[in-house]
């Protein structure tokens, strides 16, 4: 793992987002929209969501979207016992085929709580 892949992933998505944003693309820009507004509080409150959002992105196997749920989880305030019953979940709906993702889930956690130290 880098330096510090926290900032590099965030610094390469804010890049791309831009750049695909700016490509004024109407089914993107609502897809993008859409989004955003399904992870903003509700009956469920934002962590929930993003632990929810988490489960699926892990099942689903990618990497990109686990990074981005543990960010925006720990942002809500999740620790980490919350985080790994979140992936054990994951890991028990998604089979053994999920455990690689969550080995990499596991050091982009700790590269956050590292991130968020000092």
């Amino acid at each position: 793992m880098s330096q510090n892949p926290v900032k590099e992933f965030n610094e390469y998505r804010s890049k791309m987002n831009e750049k695909i944003l700016a490509d004024k693309n109407k089914v993107i820009n609502r897809i993008f929209n859409l989004d955003t507004n399904a992870y903003s509080k509700g009956a469920l409150d934002v962590k929930t969501k993003e632990l929810l959002g988490l489960v699926a992105s892990a099942v689903l196997r990618c990497d990109d979207c686990v990074k981005y749920h543990l960010e925006s989880s720990h942002r809500e305030g999740a620790n980490k016992e919350e985080i790994m019953e979140t992936l054990s979940i994951a890991t028990l709906v998604g089979g053994s085929i999920v455990i690689p993702h969550l080995r990499r889930a596991h050091e982009y956690w700790e590269a956050i709580e590292a991130n968020h130290e000092g």
